[in-house]
């Protein structure tokens, strides 16, 4: 059997790695957070860019920066392309449909199970098909009982995450769910290459790691690490500028009161609701935010006209009432 060292750059992979892994499971939970005060169209787009989150930054980007400290004494280890990209698709499409199972139902025990199940398969699945792209002379067998309690720990850290995203929606706690979905995305992973047992003799069973072509870590991954870890960080810049979900849903109330008091108005002067009011948006959040803001600065603007217009009227009033007792001949005179 070889022996492999997993830290060959000390604690500065596995803690890149780490943080990579929390940075996507923050956004992905974040955008799962987001999608549940949407309906339809829109709270499907928040769902699957969470899955893209998750499954890119958060466990595809985490396995191989943690691979760049695997080595094995006097070996060159390279990349199958097809497997390494297609690991990274495989994730994505697993983790999207485990949050569109949690997102898309009723709150409940049932799809809260089915969905970390789902997302936790995602993280196991793209760790070993990563394995599985590794190009060496020798093959790979994995201990059963350790390769159980990887997935394990994948499925039970994914189901605890899910759980504070939809029952939390404060970013402090978004960030310790994250924190959580970090620790089942490494934990898995290293737990996994624990359980690897990695041979140069041919043996009487496991998965031959033989093969021409393939690519380096450095001249292949690296550039696509970087280039994934650039696009989660400017989504990341995206998603805090952006109104929040206690935001959104503050702005549709407003909206809903001030349609309903427009609409009161509006039958008191005889005046048909649906004639007088502009066609419904499409529901996107942008358009609810600028119409709530609107509504603001109109409330804004006509609060010192309003009560402009009540001391003039109370002003006039007294001026009357003061005429009205000087005229001779007047009643009460």
């Amino acid at each position: 059997m070889l022996n492999v060292h997993n830290f060959a750059y000390g604690l500065l992979t596995p803690s890149l790695a780490y943080l990579m892994s929390c940075l996507g499971a923050f956004l992905g939970l974040r955008c799962t957070t987001r999608a549940q005060v949407h309906q339809g169209a829109a709270r499907i787009r928040w769902l699957l860019l969470g899955g893209v989150s998750i499954g890119t930054t958060g466990i595809w980007v985490m396995h191989f920066i943690a691979m760049l400290g695997f080595s094995i004494p006097g070996r060159t280890i390279t990349y199958n392309v097809p497997i390494t990209i297609l690991s990274m698709v495989v994730a994505v499409v697993i983790v999207c449909i485990g949050l569109l199972i949690v997102g898309l139902s009723k709150p409940g025990i049932r799809p809260l199970l089915l969905g970390g199940t789902v997302t936790g398969l995602g993280v196991a699945s793209m760790h070993y098909m990563g394995m599985a792209a590794m190009r060496m002379p020798g093959k790979i067998t994995y201990d059963p009982a350790l390769f159980a309690v990887s997935i394990v720990i994948a499925i039970v850290a994914a189901t605890a995450a899910l759980w504070f995203a939809l029952n939390m929606r404060r970013v402090a706690s978004t960030l310790g769910a994250a924190l959580i979905m970090g620790v089942a995305v490494s934990g898995m992973h290293y737990t996994g290459m624990a359980a690897m047992r990695m041979y140069s003799a041919p043996s009487a069973s496991g998965m031959v790691m033989g093969g021409s072509g393939g690519a380096t870590a450095e001249n292949f991954l690296l550039p696509l690490i970087l280039g994934i870890s650039i696009l989660a960080f400017v989504l990341t810049a995206t998603l805090a500028l952006s109104p929040t979900s206690e935001e959104i849903r503050e702005d549709a109330e407003l909206m809903a009161r001030i349609g309903a008091s427009q609409d009161g108005r509006l039958s008191a002067a005889g005046i048909p609701a649906q004639q007088a009011r502009p066609a419904a948006g499409n529901g996107r959040p942008s358009q609810a935010v600028s119409r709530a803001v609107q509504a603001r600065r109109l409330a804004e603007r006509e609060q010192p006209s309003s009560a402009g217009d009540a001391w003039s009227a109370g002003s006039a009033g007294r001026a009357t009432d003061a005429w009205s007792a000087d005229q001779p001949g007047q009643p009460g005179s």
